[in-house]
């Protein structure tokens, strides 16, 4: 495709079935595609440097606007050359637009809750105002200023302010809610930002088929350099959200990435590769990976359990992550999870996210040869076989 942004091009290599590997040219070099995004929330993947975090494949960090627009501030960012030369990392930033944050972090005083998502009163047209969580200070944001803010941050792919109902709302919220997205698609769009920052719309729609594919519809006639897919696991079931998911991806237009924000699992990752997504992200690996769980093609290892206190054995035997490759025993990493050392707290997050990594590489290598279908089928038994 023509690229809409400067130094952005999105080429499809190989397709098989809805499932397809490609390479997205950024100003920041090359992505292959499928690719998982480690969340950044703060301007770092927790626990981790920058040359650790791209030691496990991931070539695209995921910065919060919200977080970073509150402290250390946009101007402050820009000051330092934006936040690749900030924080550090070489490779391709993508900033969500801060809303998500700003609806629930608000909403909830603060406190980690999707479901605190239903309390939300909707937004005004122009934007919706909220308290900080941090000082409970007055803000507003609008699309324009969610578009002003990543510009500063200097991410080389922005996201545009959305609306995102909770999983189970009524239709009609939902379609406010699309209508609105839409609405506020068209400002993002006509807001100045500079020339090599991707801005990519948003398709809302939660479990309604026939309103994603609507939605699809409307922002692909919209200049973005890409599509994502948002609203999803933020209440519904899940296996709502695979059918859905199964319905309405490959719906997005084909000649630009495919991103389905915030999700997930292994599984929903196998699952949405094959329904034509391309780009993922979410904090699972390394939240997890801070509650003592690491993350294995054979399921969750609770580090913590009493059965692993004279285990010699790695997390994962066939892994080549630093933590297995390193001989670190699973007795080990319980001993320092159990004395609060904040060095399992690096080891489990390497793994995880070396796991997703080798998650997205093996999609890619068995798209290329055609058999995309049967590599999900055996990873998917493979998680379904084990684990704690």
């Amino acid at each position: 495709m023509k690229p809409r942004t400067q130094g952005f091009e999105f080429r499809v290599l190989c397709n098989d079935g809805h499932a397809r590997a490609a390479v997205l040219t950024t100003p920041h070099g090359d992505v292959e595609t499928p690719t998982f995004m480690p969340v950044g929330t703060q301007g770092s993947v927790k626990t981790l440097t920058a040359d650790e975090v791209a030691s496990t494949g991931a070539r695209v960090v995921l910065g919060n606007t919200y977080h970073l627009w509150l402290r250390p501030g946009p101007d402050r960012i820009a000051s330092f050359g934006g936040l690749h030369e900030f924080s550090r990392w070489p490779h391709v930033m993508l900033t969500d637009s801060g809303g998500f944050q700003a609806f629930s972090l608000s909403a909830s005083g603060g406190k980690r809750a999707g479901a605190t998502l239903k309390k939300l009163v909707a937004p005004s047209e122009e934007g919706f105002t909220f308290k900080s969580h941090l000082d409970g200070s007055a803000r507003f944001l609008s699309p324009e200023i969610a578009v002003e803010v990543q510009s500063k941050i200097g991410a080389d792919i922005q996201m545009q302010l959305d609306v995102c109902p909770p999983g189970d709302s009524p239709r009609e919220v939902v379609e406010r809610a699309v209508a609105q997205t839409t609405r506020w698609a068209r400002r993002a769009l006509a807001t100045p930002r500079k020339d090599n920052q991707a801005l990519f719309g948003i398709v809302q729609g939660a479990t309604f088929g026939d309103l994603r594919r609507a939605h699809a519809d409307e922002l692909g006639a919209l200049e973005f350099d890409g599509l994502a897919l948002g609203g999803f696991s933020v209440g519904e079931p899940v296996e709502n959200m695979h059918a859905t998911l199964a319905e309405v991806a490959h719906h997005l237009d084909a000649e630009r990435p495919r991103f389905l924000m915030g999700v997930g699992t292994p599984k929903d990752l196998l699952i949405a590769i094959g329904c034509g997504v391309d780009m993922f992200d979410c904090v699972l690996p390394t939240r997890n990976a801070r509650n003592g769980q690491a993350l294995t093609r054979f399921g969750r290892v609770v580090i913590k359990q009493a059965r692993y206190a004279d285990d010699r054995s790695p997390i994962d035997p066939s892994c080549s992550c630093f933590a297995c490759a390193g001989g670190y025993s699973r007795a080990y990493l319980r001993h320092l999870f159990i004395a609060k050392e904040i060095l399992v707290l690096r080891l489990l997050s390497l793994h995880n996210l070396h796991y997703y990594g080798e998650i997205v590489r093996g999609a890619r290598e068995a798209i290329s040869a055609r058999r995309y279908e049967a590599y999900a089928a055996n990873a998917l038994n493979a998680l379904a076989s084990g684990g704690d």
